[in-house]
Parts: structure tokens; C-alpha cells; sequence
């Protein structure tokens, strides 16, 4: 027997307040033009005042609960993937578990920047396949709005806030690549590269801080590593970039995705595309794209899909699942 984390589920939430491109015409140096041409980013959501990101993180979950016709006392685990809690402590999880009304099981929050929805997968994979659970949420929910710059040009126009939340249940498979689940995943961590992209805050300035990067660094990591995981974790199952039926990348920037897809070998038709209408939402950006491209009817039950994400740390990592 082998154990299998099979999508049950998937759901998201966007706050209310689109932000285009032209409002930034009015902070900084920038345009429109400027901005799509170099990122593909066209719109953005940011979050109303007092519109935490357990309130997102919330409605992503109870939308992916509803897909897969569950309760919330139907999931014994709860993960979180963010870099922007509500506070220091508790975790947006277990805000999430009160909030929802889950009163067993645990929750708990995963850092891993932009990357964080990869590591969560992987985290709680883990948890279903060992037995430590039978169903749980997985949750990406940032409200990167909150540490930004609003000086920066380089940085203040590329990200959004936003959430979405996968539901795993643990499910009985053959143990090949046919099965529907997670099939493997590639996790990978530098830190040599930490000033590359960070928030200049903490508990060491006391304060908030704002997000800082260096983009042409970051650009250059991405594009070499997203490819490298991806292929690490298809090669585990003897497969190529001609296997995979969608690519759901973080979505950071039009050209990181094009590049990335180029070197898997993998037309942009199979690639799944939110980054015009989200910005980069780190860790929510890939469960975002899942639900969005579930939506549109792009990812259907069978297909085979590729994550992968990198973030500050610099942290990155890929998974192969099949829907």
C-alpha cells in the first residue's frame, strides 16, 4: 500500500481593492507600460484597512472546503505558508483552526517566503503519508502590501495580497506515476543569499520593516533554479518536461515564467498564467493559480502538474502531483 495526498479540494480569496498599474503613476517614477513590460504584472489586490491575513487565509480555506464538500471537522491538520502574520505569535493557523471552528488536530505556520507554499506541501504530504493525518489544509495567504516601500520603484509595484488553500485527503494509491497525489517533491535552501531578498524588520529593529531586493540577483537565481528543482523532482520519476500537462509557477514575473518553462522544455500553452491580475502574492501565488486554473477549466482531474517556487533565503523547491 501506498499512501497518496490527493487534491480533494481547492479554493481562493482576493481582497476587494483592485490596484492598476496607473496608480502607481502617482507614488513613484513609473508607468504602465514600464511596469507590464518588465514584469507582466498589469493589476494587483491589496487588503482593506483591518483586513488581516487570517481573514484571507479564512475564506481561501472555507472555499476549498466547500469544493471538496468537507467540514472543518473532517481535517485533522492545518498548514499555513506566510511571511506576513497577523502578529508575532500565535500562527495565522491556528487563528485559521479558531476561527473556523476546528477544536482537534493541530496547525501550524511555515516561513518560507515565497517558496513557503511548496514547503507547506511538502510538510504536510509528510503528515498524510506517515499517518500523523488523514485530511488536511493547506493554506498560502500573504498581505505583502504591508512592507512595502512605497519609494521603490523597483519593488513597490511587483506585489499583491491574496490566499488559496488546497484540501489533502490521505488515499490509498499503486505507487507509480499514475496514482493521483503528490508523487514527490525537492526542497532547497541557500543562505549565502539572504541580503539578496529580505524585509529590513524584526524583533532586531522593532520594527515592521520593508521589503528589499536586489532584482537583476534574483532574476538570474530564479530562472537557473526553478528549472534545476523542477527537473530534480521529475527525474525521480523518470519524467520529462513532454509529461507534464501544466506548469504552475510562482508568480513573480512574466519573464521568469517564460524562461523557466523554456528550459523545461514546456510550451507557455501549458503554463498556467495569473500574474497579470494578482502581482506577485508569494506564498499564495501558486495555490491561487491552482484554483484560479482549476476555474477556468485548464487543470482537470488526471492532469499531471509541476509547482515550483523560489523566495527569500533564498529558499526553493518544486512537486509533482497529479489532480
Amino acid at each position: 500500500m501506498t499512501l497518496r495526498a490527493v487534491v480533494r479540494g481547492v479554493g481562493h480569496y482576493l481582497p476587494e481593492r483592485v490596484v492598476p498599474n496607473s496608480e502607481f503613476e502617482k507614488l513613484v517614477d513609473t508607468t504602465d507600460e514600464w511596469i507590464r513590460s518588465r514584469s507582466g504584472i498589469e493589476r494587483r489586490h491589496f487588503a482593506a484597512e483591518g483586513e488581516m491575513t487570517s481573514d484571507l487565509a479564512c475564506k481561501a480555506a472555507e472555499a476549498a472546503l466547500k469544493d471538496a464538500g468537507m467540514s472543518i471537522d473532517e481535517i485533522d491538520a492545518i498548514v499555513v505558508a506566510t511571511s506576513t502574520p497577523d502578529l508575532t505569535f500565535p500562527s495565522v493557523a491556528t487563528m485559521v483552526q479558531g476561527r473556523l471552528g476546528m477544536t482537534k488536530g493541530f496547525a501550524f505556520d511555515v516561513q518560507a517566503v515565497c517558496a513557503g507554499f511548496v514547503f507547506a506541501l511538502s510538510n504536510a504530504n509528510a503528515l498524510i503519508v506517515s499517518g500523523q493525518a488523514k485530511r488536511a489544509l493547506v493554506i498560502g495567504a500573504e498581505t505583502f502590501s504591508r512592507l512595502m516601500d512605497w519609494t521603490d520603484r523597483g519593488t513597490c509595484v511587483l506585489f499583491g495580497d491574496g490566499a488559496g488553500a488546497l484540501v489533502l485527503e490521505a488515499v490509498e494509491g499503486k505507487g507509480d506515476i499514475s496514482d493521483r497525489g503528490i508523487l514527490t517533491t525537492d526542497l532547497n535552501s541557500d543562505g549565502r543569499y539572504r541580503d539578496l531578498l529580505y524585509v529590513d524588520g524584526g524583533t532586531s529593529t522593532g520594527t515592521t520593516g520593508h521589503l528589499r531586493m536586489e532584482g537583476k540577483e534574483v532574476f538570474r537565481h530564479a530562472v537557473e533554479k526553478l528549472a534545476e528543482t523542477a527537473h530534480a523532482s521529475l527525474d525521480k520519476l523518470g519524467l520529462s518536461g513532454d509529461d507534464v500537462d501544466w506548469i504552475v509557477p510562482h508568480q513573480a514575473n512574466i519573464r521568469i515564467i517564460e524562461s523557466t518553462a523554456k528550459r523545461m522544455k514546456v510550451p507557455m500553452e501549458r503554463v498556467v498564467v495569473t500574474v497579470q491580475d494578482h502581482g506577485n502574492t508569494s506564498a499564495a501565488s501558486i495555490p491561487l493559480a491552482m484554483s484560479v486554473g482549476h476555474a477556468r477549466g485548464q487543470i482537470k482531474t488526471g492532469d499531471l502538474l509541476v509547482a515550483e517556487a523560489i523566495g527569500g533565503g533564498l529558499a526553493w523547491g518544486s512537486v509533482v502531483l497529479r489532480w
